[in-house]
């Protein structure tokens, strides 16, 4: 994924996602691509000062698995998320609840039920 603002973008996926910094390019001064983890799921976030526009594509979105989808939006919220559509529970066994990043990319939040 690329971001125009790296450091904001990665605070957001590490301090309120809870993704772990595994990587970052180079090592020091300021960061041009970071790796994140968080259980068997990695995402790349990358510099780039063109990527301005908000991501507004609806081919695609990061599924993340919460306990609790209700305290994981809650979480979100209060770091910057936008929520786009709040949680309720679906006919297959999930609660699940949509939010936008600060960039503007989706998030898909799901909780088994």
């Amino acid at each position: 994924m690329t971001t125009p603002d790296l450091p904001r973008l990665v605070a957001f996926y590490r301090d309120v996602v809870g993704f772990e910094l595994t990587y970052r390019f180079p090592d020091e001064g300021a960061p041009e691509f970071v790796a994140l983890r968080l259980g068997n799921s990695e995402l790349g976030l990358a510099a780039n000062p063109e990527a301005d526009e908000p991501a507004d594509s609806h081919r695609w979105e990061l599924c993340v698995y919460a306990d609790d989808c209700d305290a994981a939006v809650g979480a979100l919220r209060t770091g910057g998320a936008t929520v786009t559509e709040e949680p309720v529970d679906q006919p297959w066994g999930e609660r699940s609840a949509r939010v936008t990043d600060p960039d503007g990319n989706r998030l898909l939040v799901l909780a088994r039920l």
